[in-house]
C-alpha cells in the first residue's frame, strides 16, 4: 500500500531539506549537477562509439583474464560501469557472449569504477575545477547541435565532464559552507558498531542516486572537507560497494534469465569482498597506510588513500573470486531457469538489449528464427509430416510417398496461440529499436520485419492448402495423389534444404543453395510446365481436382518462396550477398 508513494515522500524530502536546510542545498545541487553530467557522458558513448564498444566487447571476451582487463578499461575510460553493465547483459541475451565473459567484465568493471575516486581526489578536491567545467559545457552545447552523430557524441562526452566537474566543485563548496555552522565528523563511531552504521549509509545513499560514483564524489569530498573522518569514510566505500549492486538487482527485475545471471553475479562478487573486507577492515587500512607511503601518497592526503582503498578493495574481489567463477557460472546457469523454454514467448527480446543496437539486431534474428522454427512445425503438420521424419533424410521422396496422412493440425489455432503473439512482440520490439540506429542498423531491421512477415505469411498459405493435401493425398486416384505428394515433396525438400544450409559458413555457398532450390520449386507452377494440361487431356482427373490443383500449386509455390526469401535474410550475414540474392 504504502510502496507507491516511496517516490512521492522522496521529492517532499527533498524539497524540505532544499528550501529549509540552507546547509544542505549546495551539497544537494552538486549531487543533481554530478548525476546530469554522469548522464550526458553516458549517452555521448552511446553515440560517439559509433559500436566500437560493442564490438571490442564482443571480441574481448573469449578468455576470463581478458573479459576483466576489457572490462576495466571500458569503464575507467567511460566512468560509466551501468552502460558497460548494459551492453554485457545485451550482449548475454543476445547469446553474443558467454555467462563466463560476462562475469569476467564485471569483475574488470568493478576496479574500472575506482578511477572516478582517483579523478576527484586528485583533481576535483586540489585544484578550481570549475574553471574547466565552463569551456566543457560550452564547447559540448555547441558540438551537440552539430550533423555528424560523432560530433553529438563528443559534444555530449564534454559537456557530461564538464557536469561532473560542476558538481563536485559545487559539493565541494557546500561541505565547506557546512562546516561552518555543523561539524558531522562530532557523529563518528569507532570499532564494528560504526562499520556496520557507514557502511548501511553508503548503501542507502548509493541506492537512492542509483550511481557510487555519485556515491564516492560525496564521500570524498565530505573526507577532504574534515565532515567525516578517515575510518568511517572507509566504511562508506564498501556501503557504496554493495549499494551499487542492489541498484543492479531491481534494475534486473525487468530483464530476462541472463540479466538477473549477471546482477546476481555482481552482488555476489561485491557482498563476498565487503564481508572480507569489513572483517580485516582495521588491517587492510594500515596497508592501504603503508602502500601510499611506498607511491608518494603524503600521510595526511586522505582523499588520495581513500581512492587507493577502493582500489584495494575491487583488486582483492578479483584475486579472491577469479579462481571459483567455473563454479560460480554453474551455479548461476541452475538460477532463473525458465520453464518451458520452447513457449513462444520471447527469449531474446529484453528491455536492456534495446538500447544497443547490435546486440538488438541479433536479438530480433534469434527471435525471428524462434518464429520460423515454430512455423516450420506447423507447415510440416500440414503436409501430414513430422521434422525429424524428412530433414537430412537421403531420399525425402520415398519418406512422403511411404507416410500416413495421420495429422490433421488446425493451423488457424497454431497460429492464434503460438505464432501472432510472438509475430506481434517482434515487429513492435523492432520498431521500437530502430529508434536508436542508424541508417544501416534501421534497414538490417526493417529485413528482418520483412523476413517475420513472409515466415507468417508463408503459414497463412498452409490454411488454404493443407485441407485438400489432407483430402486427396488419401483419394483413390493415384495421379491426384501422386500430385499432391509432389507438392508435399517440394515443400519438404524446401525445408530440408533451408535447415542443411545453417551449417554453411560461407554466404556465397547458402546463396548457391537456395538460388538451386528455387529453381527446383518452379515445378509446382502446374500451368507453366504443363503437367495439368496433360492430365485433363487424358482424363485423369476431373474439372473440380484440375482447379483445386491449379490453386493448391501456386499456394505451395508461394509458401516455398516465402521460406527462401525469409532464409536468405536470417542466414546470409553480408547484405550485399542478400540484395545480389534478392535481385536473381
Amino acid at each position: 500500500m504504502l510502496r507507491k508513494y516511496y517516490f512521492q515522500f522522496f521529492l517532499l524530502s527533498l524539497a524540505f531539506l532544499f528550501f529549509y536546510g540552507e546547509n544542505y542545498k549546495i551539497i544537494i545541487s552538486g549531487v543533481a549537477i554530478f548525476l546530469v553530467g554522469m548522464v550526458f557522458v553516458e549517452d555521448g558513448f552511446k553515440l560517439f562509439s559509433g559500436g566500437v564498444l560493442e564490438r571490442a566487447l564482443q571480441a574481448s571476451t573469449d578468455t576470463l583474464l581478458k573479459a576483466i582487463g576489457t572490462g576495466f578499461v571500458a569503464t575507467a575510460i567511460m566512468q560509466s560501469s551501468s552502460l558497460v553493465s548494459v551492453i554485457v547483459i545485451s550482449f548475454l541475451s543476445a547469446e553474443l557472449i558467454t555467462l563466463s565473459g560476462a562475469v569476467g567484465v564485471v569483475f574488470g568493471a568493478n576496479i574500472g569504477t575506482t578511477a572516478t575516486a582517483w579523478i576527484v581526489s586528485s583533481f576535483g578536491v586540489k585544484i578550481d575545477i570549475a574553471t574547466f567545467a565552463m569551456p566543457m559545457i560550452t564547447f559540448g552545447v555547441v558540438l551537440k547541435f552539430a550533423q555528424s552523430r560523432s560530433y553529438q557524441g563528443f559534444g555530449k562526452i564534454l559537456l557530461g565532464i564538464g557536469f561532473v566537474f560542476l558538481g563536485i566543485d559545487y559539493m565541494k563548496d557546500g561541505f565547506e559552507v557546512l562546516q561552518q555552522t555543523f561539524d558531522m565528523s562530532k557523529f563518528a563511531v569507532e570499532g564494528y558498531l560504526g562499520a556496520f552504521v557507514y557502511i548501511s549509509l553508503g548503501v542507502v545513499a548509493t541506492v537512492i542516486m542509483h550511481s557510487s560514483s555519485a556515491a564516492m564524489a560525496i564521500i570524498i569530498t565530505a573526507l577532504a572537507t574534515n565532515q567525516i573522518v578517515y575510518i568511517n569514510a572507509l566504511e562508506l566505500v564498501i556501503g557504496a560497494n554493495v549499494g551499487t549492486t542492489i541498484t543492479a538487482i531491481l534494475g534486473s527485475l525487468s530483464s530476462n534469465a541472463n540479466g538477473k545471471r549477471v546482477a546476481t553475479a555482481h552482488f555476489i562478487f561485491n557482498a563476498a569482498t565487503a564481508l572480507v573486507v569489513t572483517v580485516f577492515l582495521y588491517p587492510l587500512s594500515d596497508f592501504t597506510t603503508f602502500l601510499a607511503s611506498k607511491i608518494g601518497i603524503a600521510d595526511s592526503d586522505y582523499a588520495m588513500k581513500l581512492a587507493l582503498f577502493h582500489t584495494i578493495f575491487n583488486i582483492l574481489g578479483t584475486l579472491l573470486i577469479t579462481p571459483f567463477t567455473n563454479r560460480l557460472v554453474k551455479y548461476l546457469e541452475t538460477l532463473f531457469v525458465e520453464v518451458n523454454i520452447h513457449s513462444l514467448k520471447p527469449l531474446y527480446l529484453d528491455k536492456v538489449v534495446i538500447n544497443v543496437p547490435h546486440a538488438a539486431i541479433e536479438a530480433i534474428r534469434k527471435e525471428t528464427i524462434r518464429l520460423y522454427e515454430s512455423a516450420i512445425e506447423a507447415i510440416a503438420h500440414s503436409i501430414s509430416l513430422h521434422r525429424h521424419i524428412f530433414i537430412k533424410s537421403p531420399d525425402i521422396e520415398n519418406v512422403v510417398k511411404n507416410s500416413e496422412i495421420s495429422i490433421n493440425a488446425d493451423i488457424d489455432e497454431f497460429y492464434a496461440q503460438k505464432i501472432k503473439s510472438l509475430y506481434s512482440d517482434i515487429i513492435h520490439y523492432a520498431t521500437l529499436s530502430q529508434e536508436n540506429m542508424n541508417q544501416e542498423n534501421q534497414n538490417h531491421v526493417y529485413e528482418l520485419k520483412l523476413a517475420s512477415r513472409e515466415i507468417v505469411e508463408a503459414m497463412k498459405n498452409m490454411r488454404d492448402l493443407q485441407k485438400n493435401i489432407f483430402y486427396y493425398s488419401k483419394s483413390k486416384n493415384s495421379y491426384i495423389k501422386d500430385e499432391y505428394n509432389h507438392i508435399r515433396i517440394q515443400i519438404a525438400k524446401t525445408i530440408d534444404t533451408i535447415e542443411r544450409l545453417k551449417e554453411h559458413v560461407d554466404d556465397l555457398d547458402v546463396l548457391s543453395s537456395i538460388e538451386l532450390l528455387k529453381e527446383s520449386t518452379k515445378a509446382l507452377d502446374s500451368i507453366k510446365n504443363s503437367r495439368i494440361d496433360a492430365l485433363i487431356r487424358e482424363n485423369r482427373v476431373d474439372s473440380k481436382m484440375a482447379t483445386s490443383l491449379i490453386n493448391d500449386s501456386a499456394f505451395a509455390y508461394d509458401v516455398t518462396q516465402k521460406l527462401l526469401r525469409a532464409a536468405t535474410i536470417l542466414w546470409i550475414k553480408d547484405r550485399d550477398i542478400r540484395i545480389l540474392g534478392e535481385e536473381k
